[in-house]
């Protein structure tokens, strides 16, 4: 067997789909999630494309996820939206609370949008990045189950709590960053462990809270967060809006009922969105656009999100090259 397996981002989707679909996700909960996986796929970030593909199946099969949920939208305050996801996965029940948080920013010149009761398996960006094409700048934040221990710590307490910021642009693609509170995204450390990389320093401990750069050793053990007590911070800060802002699960509470089949716990997540057009400044666009040149004239400086760009268009005629392994386990999980 090859060591990888090449296919059009079309034959991806195809796999994924059918998968999703003989695993008891209905049509449009195996669209959205697909779509999620393959715009990661496209985008060159392996760790949240089709990697994440049996752990989606793991939790439809263990009855944790409710595959044909049906996400429902409701109007908190002027300035509020809620979605609840039912128990189903977090794709769809973004896609539904996207049109309502858009209107009520344009509304009010800011919003934020509360899902709850969902199961968050993937990259930030994707919905940041919808909402930056629709003119708004935003912010969202997911908790998930404890990987990574406070600062000054060695016992597990936070997710790796990503973070993600986007900006709208006149002309190109929105500036995006999507960044884990912890020294590194754990689906990297679950590749590295796959292809066997070592760490950098400064990733994790082991079990026995000493220091490491072997990656199965992180996993037993306990990811660190970016910057010491920085990142520890920001981690806290996400869990307070993912979970104790929004009426969802801390990342601990998380883990205490999560049937631990390997798919996403239940949990929460948080989307602020601000029109900038709203905050008095009718040049808002220009000005913006002059910082983002004086950033580009130093040397050695890129915009964040550049490079998942560069793949996008390097992407749009070639092909993505699948673990063998994974593809194997897919057509399995596929019943093929």
């Amino acid at each position: 067997m090859s060591e990888s397996v090449e296919m059009s981002l079309a034959e991806a989707y195809d796999l994924s789909l059918g998968c999703l679909l003989a695993n008891g996700c209905d049509g449009e909960n195996a669209r959205a999630v697909t779509e999620t996986m393959i715009a990661a796929e496209r985008d060159g970030a392996a760790s949240h494309g089709l990697f994440r593909l049996p752990g989606y199946v793991a939790a439809l099969r263990s009855g944790k996820v409710d595959g044909g949920a049906a996400p429902t939208v409701n109007r908190l305050a002027p300035g509020v939206v809620q979605v609840d996801g039912h128990g189903g996965f977090a794709p769809l029940a973004l896609e539904r609370g996207r049109a309502p948080l858009v209107e009520a920013t344009r509304e009010q010149g800011i919003a934020a949008l509360s899902l709850i009761r969902i199961h968050h398996f993937a990259a930030l960006w994707v919905e940041i990045e919808a909402l930056c094409e629709a003119g708004l700048a935003a912010l969202a934040c997911t908790a998930y189950m404890p990987a990574m221990a406070p600062a000054g710590g060695r016992e597990a307490l936070y997710g790796t709590n990503p973070m993600a910021f986007g900006w709208p642009r006149r002309n190109g693609p929105p500036v995006v960053f999507d960044q884990a509170s912890a020294a590194m995204a754990r689906g990297e450390v679950m590749i590295a462990a796959r292809e066997g990389h070592e760490l950098p320093p400064g990733v994790g401990l082991n079990p026995d809270g000493q220091a490491t750069t072997d990656p199965n050793e992180v996993l037993k053990g306990v990811m660190l967060p970016f910057g010491g007590y920085k990142g520890s911070s920001i981690a806290m800060m996400v869990e307070l809006l993912a979970a104790g802002l929004v009426g969802e699960r801390f990342s601990f509470e998380a883990a205490q009922h999560d049937n631990k089949d390997g798919g996403p716990p239940r949990g929460g997540e948080f989307i602020l969105a601000l029109d900038p057009a709203r905050f008095g400044d009718a040049g808002w666009m220009d000005h913006c656009e002059g910082f983002f040149e004086k950033m580009l004239s130093i040397e050695g400086v890129r915009l964040p999100g550049s490079r998942r760009h560069a793949n996008r268009d390097k992407m749009a005629a070639g092909a993505i090259k699948l673990p063998a392994q994974l593809h194997e386990k897919i057509q399995e999980l596929a019943g093929k």
